[in-house]
């Protein structure tokens, strides 16, 4: 976004690596959950192995508030899950992706699988997060009421005349 947000709350993001069963891919990676805060690790640290399964961490993220996405943020948290959008974009290394976003605008992570490639997943917003997204929407959130349009009444009596055609008409 262009704007300046007005709160950040830092976190750390864990993604998680498994084997895949599909003849194409050798892994199957997904973001599984983030950290409030962040830890004093570097990213892709293995932090956890068990049975083909790996949990890594794979670094810090922002989660950036913005005044004009509290209606957002308000929709979200009133979900049955709250959630975060983790967003990992391909790179060619290994690991084979990069954190590019985490956000609570649920509009922003949809919009981020348009490009194809990146790697969206929704997990559990922890509940010092709703707290604090709360707060925010709480000081923040403006109701805008919604105004329909009303469209411009044709005029039949204008559609019903044509001027003639002069000149180049078909023979």
């Amino acid at each position: 976004m262009s704007a300046i947000p007005l709160a950040t709350i830092s976190v750390g993001v864990l993604v998680e690596r498994s084997k895949s069963a599909s003849a194409w891919a050798d892994f199957h990676w997904r973001p599984v959950g983030v950290l409030t805060g962040v830890p004093d690790a570097s990213p892709w640290t293995k932090l956890s192995d068990e049975g083909g399964c790996v949990t890594f961490y794979a670094g810090a993220a922002d989660i950036e508030l913005y005044r004009t996405e509290t209606a957002n943020y308000r929709d979200n948290l009133r979900s049955e899950m709250p959630s975060l959008w983790i967003v990992l974009r391909p790179v060619e290394s290994d690991p084979p992706y990069e954190l590019a976003l985490v956000t609570a605008d649920p509009a922003e992570g949809e919009a981020m699988t348009e490009a194809g490639a990146n790697l969206v997943e929704a997990v559990a917003m922890p509940k010092p997060m709703q707290e604090t997204i709360a707060a925010f929407v709480a000081e923040y959130h403006v109701e805008h009421e919604f105004v329909k349009r009303k469209r411009d009444r044709a005029n039949p009596e204008a559609l019903a005349r044509r001027s003639p055609v002069t000149g180049g008409g078909r023979k």
